[in-house]
């Protein structure tokens, strides 16, 4: 059975960082490329795409977090990583990982930062 569990949300003050986990199971992670996407709070159940990596560790960003935030992953302990550095009130919202096996998504973390 597919899962992931998000975790390494919280409340940031605005400039600060948080690092956010996903662990994953039930599929081959390694050769998949892994997703994180945010549901920002006045765009109601839309999730907007912001990062992703592929299995060769390639990365791609939307440009609202370029060069602020990091994707990374360790295929040792099935996890992916979200660096979110510099961070702004309007990056608050609920982060989520999902995989490109089946399209399944975590259960989310909050981020709140305060201005």
């Amino acid at each position: 059975q597919v899962q992931l569990v998000e975790s390494g949300g919280g409340l940031v003050q605005s400039g600060g960082s948080l690092k956010l986990s996903c662990v994953v199971s039930g599929f081959n992670f390694r050769d998949y490329t892994m997703d994180w996407y945010r549901q920002l709070p006045a765009k109601g159940e839309q999730r907007d795409w912001i990062a992703h990596i592929t299995s060769d560790d390639m990365t791609d960003y939307a440009d609202a977090v370029k060069g602020r935030f990091t994707v990374s992953r360790d295929n040792s302990k099935n996890t992916v990583y979200l660096q979110m550095n510099n961070l702004k009130p309007e990056d608050t919202a609920v982060y989520f990982c999902r995989d490109r096996f089946i399209g399944r998504w975590g259960p989310g973390t909050q981020v709140t930062v305060s201005s």
